[in-house]
């Protein structure tokens, strides 16, 4: 999953690694039904996708803060990472805006909210996501969905070319925190949510981030980071979670615009 902060060409493709070598794509999941996630957005710079994101309003795409969206734009109504669909809309980005308290060093409150110049024309293949009305902690063992169009693969790198998406389950805080896991680098705090696969195979990778996690069809957090090696057991994605600020700052942004 990755909380990327510089860049790196691979493969033809810009995938974002966060400082330190963690990473967000998705590992082990399968392909979606064509549309059948019409409130996924796709971050496309000119060399491909950066990040994903969740469309929540006509004009609005919430993300992680992480990506780096600059002469970026946005995707709606994509199934595919490299063809032109006839659903497709590509908008432009009037701006990004980070959650104030977006800490790049200990990954707090990895949210950003896009503001996008005109608004999407709504249809079967394009439709907002409707934020939770609770802020509610998905319990461990829990299982969410999350979907991208990030790397399928870890090593060697193969970079999906249409949606995929896998389920996760919610690990413990305390696991995640151990020292065979993130070992506190960085923490894993009550602001986010650890997910993956016991045995792992199950992970986001790099060019998910940014991406909705839903946990019983409701979304619960924003694909945020992971290690450098995505689908290690020892190493689940980490995931932002919506808490009650984060969606009072989220509504009072967006407002009636």
């Amino acid at each position: 999953m990755g909380a990327f902060l510089p860049w790196y060409t691979f493969t033809a493709v810009i995938l974002l690694v966060i400082h330190g070598g963690l990473c967000v794509d998705i590992i082990g999941g399968n392909e979606v039904v064509p549309h059948s996630r019409p409130f996924m957005a796709q971050i496309k710079g000119r060399r491909g996708i950066i990040c994903g994101g969740a469309l929540i309003k006509e004009n609005w795409v919430l993300t992680a803060a992480h990506c780096k969206v600059k002469k970026s734009k946005v995707i709606l109504g994509a199934h595919s990472s490299k063809k032109r669909e006839k659903e497709q809309q590509a908008l432009q980005i009037a701006k990004g805006i980070s959650y104030p308290c977006y800490d790049p060093n200990t990954k707090e409150n990895d949210i950003m909210l896009l503001q996008l110049r005109g608004r999407a024309k709504l249809n079967k293949a394009v439709q907002p996501i409707p934020l939770p009305t609770s802020d509610d902690d998905p319990k461990p063992g829990t299982v969410c969905t999350v979907a991208g169009w990030g790397k399928t693969m870890s090593h060697p790198a193969k970079v999906s070319t249409a949606l995929m998406e896998v389920n996760v389950t919610v690990i413990r805080r305390e696991i995640c925190n151990d020292k065979n896991h993130y070992n506190g680098k960085p923490v894993i705090t009550e602001n986010m949510i650890c997910a993956g696969a016991k045995n792992g195979g199950k992970d986001s990778c790099d060019g998910d981030s940014g991406g909705p996690l839903r946990c019983n069809n409701v979304m619960r957090g924003i694909t945020s980071f992971g290690k450098k090696k995505c689908g290690e057991a020892n190493g689940p994605g980490v995931y932002t979670r919506l808490t009650k600020h984060h969606l009072e700052w989220i509504r009072k942004t967006i407002g009636g615009a």
